[in-house]
């Protein structure tokens, strides 16, 4: 199969869903299909070597000078190429990284808005380029703030749109209660543009299924599948380490660091674990540098600041390194989370997990059996399934076992693009049902 899949950067940082997207692409052409990797906004950066073409679309700086500047909508493309450059699109990705998504809803709308809005011309380089160098069989959307392309591409190149479901709601959530609606209301419109959506937990799946107003069948579901780079040999750990709990996911208040951080001053005065460690590992952005400061603070006043290591952003090396470096991994996320990636990570180096039982956290831990749940936001409950863990070896070795069978059977990279065909072909199966807007029903993908 010729599958072209779009992938939206995220400013030079490290991205789950770029990540899953990578690997994606890369598991699919293993198995023989031929797939184009299209970087949206910026360029990708993954732990895993590139499967995305060097050239960028619907540049980020592009973007944002034809949505402000009627001027830039008319300009040729040896100018648009100037702002294409791929330092330049990092730069003000990070920049814009940092934007509230209330101030982003007139840029928001103009993307979303397709052929109507005021991104055309990236829209027809982008289609130009699918038509005359790719000719794909289907095109896969990488979440749905892109939506608005589908109809073109339906139209243009006459294939089926899948569009993935991978997290936007805590974007989506952020604006006002005016601005969200109107945001939903155009991507509900564009719903029937879009032959299958693909959402990354069932339990995105069902919110989704509300937030888009469509038949929960029409939602596929395909957990996230990681590289078998993960199940290398496991370093073996000190004799004289300290018991360490571990935290690897970009700094910031909605992965939950101030819980897991509360939990931990609650866990070290607890009976034999006064020397329990900390080892924090993830992007720190500039937006979140002076909360992440009195985080540290707060525990330099409570005496565990030399008990918390800071390793900061780390590569596939870096991040088997620390997973191996700890006896229990925690990302007490503030938000429901739509993929968990992480926790698979984890679990696939034979690590348990304690986690908050909400969003994909609870079907994830049921089908690998590598770890516990605790209720979200309680810090004492936390801090005790931590003590719970690291105080009986036996237990957390069990689940650590349990997790790394199930992460290395069934959340490969090569189940996912396995599960994920499946869904492509069932979408150039219907035809253009989804197209014309009546909905349509399948199967539900394997999970």
């Amino acid at each position: 199969m010729n599958i072209s899949i779009l992938a939206a950067g995220a400013g030079g940082m490290y991205c789950g869903s770029c990540m899953r997207d990578n690997a994606l692409a890369a598991a699919l052409k293993r198995q023989g299909h031929a797939v184009t990797l299209v970087p949206l906004y910026t360029p990708l950066r993954t732990d895993a070597p590139a499967a995305s073409i060097p050239d960028v679309f619907y540049g980020g700086v592009n973007v944002y000078l034809q949505h402000s500047t009627r001027l830039f909508r008319h300009t040729p493309r040896a100018l648009d190429s100037v702002f294409d450059r791929p330092w330049l699109l990092n730069f003000a990705g990070r920049l814009g990284s940092q934007t509230p998504p209330d101030k982003l809803v007139g840029l928001t709308l103009d993307v979303l808005e397709g052929e109507d809005g005021h991104a055309t011309k990236e829209l027809h380089r982008l289609v130009e380029f699918l038509r005359a160098d790719v000719k794909p069989q289907l095109v896969s959307l990488p979440n749905l703030m892109f939506i608005g392309m589908a109809r073109t591409f339906a139209r243009e190149l006459g294939v089926p749109v899948v569009c993935e479901l991978t997290g936007e709601d805590i974007f989506l959530d952020a604006m006002n209660e005016t601005d969200r609606e109107q945001v939903r209301q155009v991507i509900r419109e564009r719903c029937g543009d879009v032959t299958r959506f693909v959402a990354t937990s069932h339990y995105y799946a069902g919110r989704m299924a509300e937030y888009l107003g469509v038949p929960r069948d029409r939602i596929d579901v395909i957990y996230t599948g990681i590289s078998r780079e993960y199940f290398a040999p496991r370093s073996a750990p000190s004799a004289e380490r300290a018991p360490t709990v571990g935290y690897l996911a970009r700094i910031c208040m909605e992965k939950g660091l101030s819980r897991l951080i509360d939990a931990f001053l609650l866990l070290r005065n607890m009976a034999g674990m006064g020397g329990v460690r900390l080892k924090v590992a993830g992007y720190l952005g500039p937006r979140d540098e002076k909360w992440f400061a009195a985080l540290c603070k707060r525990a330099d006043a409570a005496g565990a600041s030399q008990a918390i290591e800071h390793v900061g952003e780390v590569d596939r090396d870096g991040k088997l390194s620390v997973l191996d470096s700890i006896d229990v991994f925690s990302v007490p996320t503030a938000y429901p989370e739509s993929k968990g990636i992480y926790v698979l990570e984890a679990m696939a180096r034979g690590v348990p997990v304690v986690q908050p039982a909400h969003g994909s956290f609870p079907e994830l831990i049921a089908l690998t059996g590598g770890g516990v749940l605790t209720p979200p936001g309680d810090a004492q409950a936390l801090a005790a399934a931590l003590a719970g863990l690291l105080g009986d070896r036996d237990r957390r070795q069990e689940l650590g076992r349990k997790g790394r069978a199930a992460v290395e059977s069934n959340f490969t990279d090569e189940r996912m693009a396995e599960r994920m065909l499946k869904v492509y072909e069932a979408a150039m199966g219907e035809g253009g049902e989804g197209q014309r807007g009546e909905g349509t029903k399948g199967r539900r993908g394997e999970s």
